[in-house]
């Protein structure tokens, strides 16, 4: 059966029980939210693989690592007038905090009267229910807590706030500039982090076997820090390739060495004497 739909277009009618429907007719992860409509901004797979590369390539060379802390979907706490307020920043990285909680635990949040250094640079991948939010558009109802944009900008003073939308790779920078927000747009896309002493910019590869545009982390001279992966397989790499260099000498060797034995007997000398 079908249905003549108001656009004028045949639409197929499909039974109360979807499994009794023909297979292409079944809604796929596009066609359902992946967000609670109450609770926008819930983590996908995306929101946990891209904070992760972030994580493993953001390795400042200004800080020793046990100096510096990464946090990934975190409560980060900002007054101490009002304890219970906070926001959850995708992924956000702090210089010369022990990268351990007084140097000894694991973090349940961050909280910033007590660590008593902000953050240093946010990243907020955009979801299409928080969007406004993170951009900055929304409005401080009466009452409320400020927006996170007034959080990062003027409570916190994080000296760096990037937005991604990993739906359309739009990258964008805003660096805090006499106390506002400014974007800022570098060539290439590629924003250098001086305090850091490494820089943010878009890469093409595959993480995680998913080829795409990722957010990530390069060095002084431009190249992509690598992740603990990518280093095992380099040395993986180099072994293999040493390995390869020495059974390459040592055939040429024992040729050498054939050739040599050729010539003495043909002196009429055996080699072994």
């Amino acid at each position: 059966m079908a249905t003549v739909m108001p656009d004028g277009n045949i639409h197929p009618t499909l039974p109360t029980d979807l499994s009794r429907a023909p297979r292409a007719l079944w809604p796929t992860m596009y066609d359902l939210p992946s967000e609670e409509p109450e609770e926008p901004g819930l983590p996908d797979e995306f929101h946990i693989f891209q904070p992760q590369l972030l994580r493993e390539s953001f390795q400042p060379s200004t800080y020793p690592p046990e100096r510096v802390f990464v946090g990934t979907d975190l409560n980060l706490y900002y007054s101490l007038q009002n304890t219970t307020w906070y926001k959850r920043p995708d992924w956000f990285a702090a210089l010369g905090v022990s990268d351990l909680y007084e140097d000894h635990d694991l973090r349940l949040s961050y909280v910033v009267w007590q660590e008593q250094v902000p953050p240093y640079l946010v990243v907020e991948l955009l979801s299409p229910g928080k969007e406004q939010e993170d951009l900055g558009k929304t409005v401080r109802e009466a009452g409320e807590p400020p927006t996170k944009w007034m959080v990062y900008e003027q409570i916190l003073k994080v000296p760096y706030y990037v937005v991604f939308n990993r739906y359309t790779d739009d990258l964008r920078y805003f660096q805090l500039l006499n106390g506002r927000y400014r974007e800022v747009t570098p060539f290439g896309q590629r924003l250098w982090l001086p305090e850091a002493g490494l820089g943010l910019g878009l890469w093409q590869g595959v993480y995680r076997r998913v080829k795409r545009r990722w957010l990530r982390c390069y060095d002084a001279v431009g190249n992509w820090i690598p992740t603990p992966l990518e280093q095992a397989n380099q040395r993986a790499e180099q072994e293999r390739q040493r390995a390869e260099q020495e059974r390459q000498h040592a055939e040429q060797a024992n040729q050498r060495a054939e050739r040599l034995a050729a010539r003495l007997r043909a002196l009429g000398i055996e080699p072994d004497e």
